[in-house]
């Protein structure tokens, strides 16, 4: 019998990396995301569904794991970046944006998953250095991820049979990274040239390389504490 992932944002980026990842080992994936991932063909799963629309979520992950008996894994990946400006030029309504996506969504599908009853061995929320960091103009994402990382802390007490953690992947060649590299204003925001540094080097690979770096650690999370943060760029180092 095929392990099973279920995976958010699997249409593009690093979380298509993944799935990419996870159907070479021959699992079975199961996708919400709003253009779906079918092409890839194999084993794959998908409902596609805006994760901000936090009334339709639970619909879509019905339809999407009905009859899953259970899940080896959980990605919980989907994320926006919002705007680079400093925190006093950010308006209340973009910070919103961009926790509805990289938080509030996440608490919903968690919120499904446990009372789907359906055992879930391993969850990992794709988190982010910026939840720690604190570089100039990441307010709204750097907010996001470190409400994301309590997220998940909190969590462990509702999933006491499932290993749960917060890991951030590093840096990925994402199309994100075109914009922040080629449109953020350098000078006022200094953290984008260590991406500029980082593009065409090993120090950021492309999602399809990433996804398999990720898929490689996410076994050793189990040697850590439920709820932790982990860099997968110091994991590295253990």
């Amino acid at each position: 019998m095929p392990k099973r992932l279920f995976i958010t944002g699997n249409s593009s980026g690093l979380g298509r990396g993944l799935t990419q990842a996870y159907l070479t080992r021959d699992w079975s994936v199961y996708g919400l995301s709003r253009r779906g991932s079918g092409d890839l063909g194999g084993a794959v799963h998908d409902v596609r569904c805006d994760l901000a629309d936090h009334d339709a979520v639970p619909l879509a992950m019905g339809t999407l794991l009905e009859g899953v008996p259970e899940l080896d894994l959980v990605i919980l990946n989907a994320g926006i970046l919002g705007r680079i400006a400093d925190l006093d030029q950010t308006p209340l309504s973009e910070i919103r944006e961009v926790m509805e996506i990289n938080v509030w969504s996440n608490k919903t599908i968690l919120d499904w998953l446990k009372g789907s009853g359906i055992p879930i061995k391993q969850i990992v929320l794709i988190s982010s250095g910026a939840a720690v960091n604190g570089n100039r103009g990441w307010g709204a994402y750097s907010l996001s991820k470190a409400t994301l990382n309590m997220l998940g802390k909190l969590y462990v007490h509702e999933f006491p049979e499932t290993h749960l953690s917060s890991l951030a992947p590093g840096l990925v060649d994402t199309a994100m990274q075109d914009h922040l590299c080629d449109q953020v204003d350098r000078e006022q925001f200094p953290s984008i040239n260590k991406l500029r540094s980082a593009r065409g080097t090993a120090a950021m690979p492309h999602p399809r390389e990433a996804g398999e770096l990720i898929a490689a650690v996410i076994p050793r999370l189990l040697g850590y504490p439920s709820g932790d943060f982990l860099d997968i760029r110091t994991m590295g180092a253990d």
